[in-house]
């Protein structure tokens, strides 16, 4: 299949553009990451029309097609070119981009590390009540089988708190002390269960950075189906120290057939994830909010997901 001659004959018109997303989305899953794994002089040509390759000015980013701003913006996260720029420059840039580019970036990925440990701060609104401060969490999360250790921080919600999964041992349950009685006698429970619920809307499995790219890609292609506009608001914000660009997507019709009626997800200057979450139910008001703080690759061993490491108050 030649995704690059697809990406390229994309329409531009909003409408059109929006359907060719499930198209596009499509021919990425056949065609893999690596159609678009070009070495540097492959990208130093797509980018000929720009007298800066490291910088190109909106209007110069315009006339490229998709695939051309993709591997452009791919290039760009790796070098730090992102980084380096000021708030002004980044949202221009961005809103200069076709619509199809940042979901074809999340969809290319990766969106994560295949082992990496990570803190969070996570708000979220449970039986109509906004937390005065947010859970902090330190997570170490691997893949194949899916485990999870997770710790709740001093300085937040839920302090003291841990918890342990592993898809290999007990796939639809957790180990761990939530809180209470449940604070000092750790036993397993249900992994969407009643007593989990009870201080999250989330199951411990969501956590980390491909679901926030799943939630995305779900949505996305909802978008698609109902003919809604699909070009974000944009603006570069600070959250928690987390600088990102900042896309606002507003849903026609919000809860419960997309995510959120509205929000806005934090693009990583470095990597194509998001950093950062806020969503806004039918009322207007925030429901969600999520912080990645930090993210560091590792690996672990079997101890990292075990009940009896020492270093865990089980």
């Amino acid at each position: 299949m030649n995704t690059e001659a697809s990406l390229s004959s994309l329409p531009r018109k909003p409408h059109q553009a929006l359907r060719a997303i499930a198209c596009a989305a499509l021919a990425f899953a056949c065609a893999g990451v690596g159609a678009f794994a070009q070495d540097n002089n492959a990208a130093s040509a797509d980018t000929q029309t720009s007298t800066n390759a490291a910088a190109p000015t909106p209007a110069e980013v315009s006339k490229l097609s998709v695939d051309q701003q993709v591997r452009w913006l791919q290039k760009a996260q790796k070098s730090g070119a992102l980084v380096k720029m000021d708030d002004a420059q980044l949202t221009a840039l961005f809103q200069a981009l076709d619509p199809l580019v940042v979901p074809t970036l999340i969809k290319l990925g990766p969106s994560g590390y295949p082992s990496y440990e990570f803190t969070l701060s996570r708000w979220e609104r449970l039986n109509g009540k906004w937390p005065n401060k947010p859970a902090h969490m330190l997570v170490k999360l691997d893949h194949e089988p899916l485990r999870i250790y997770a710790k709740w921080l001093p300085d937040g919600e839920h302090s003291g708190e841990e918890v342990i999964y592993d898809a290999s041992k007990k796939p639809d349950e957790m180990y761990g002390h939530l809180g209470g009685l449940l604070g000092v006698m750790p036993m397993w429970t249900a992994l969407d269960g009643t007593l989990a619920r009870a201080q999250s809307n989330h199951k411990i499995t969501d956590l980390g950075t491909e679901f926030i790219v799943s939630q995305f890609m779900t949505d996305a292609k909802k978008y698609v189906e109902v003919g809604a506009s699909y070009k974000p608001d944009v603006e570069v914000k600070t959250i928690n120290g987390v600088r990102v660009v900042a896309l606002t997507y507003t849903s026609p019709s919000g809860k419960p057939q997309f995510y959120a009626k509205k929000q806005t997800l934090g693009l990583d200057l470095r990597h194509p994830y998001f950093r950062t979450v806020e969503a806004y139910g039918d009322d207007g008001q925030i429901f969600e909010k999520i912080v990645i703080d930090s993210i560091t690759p590792r690996n672990f061993d079997a101890e990292a997901f075990d009940p009896k490491n020492p270093d865990y108050k089980f």
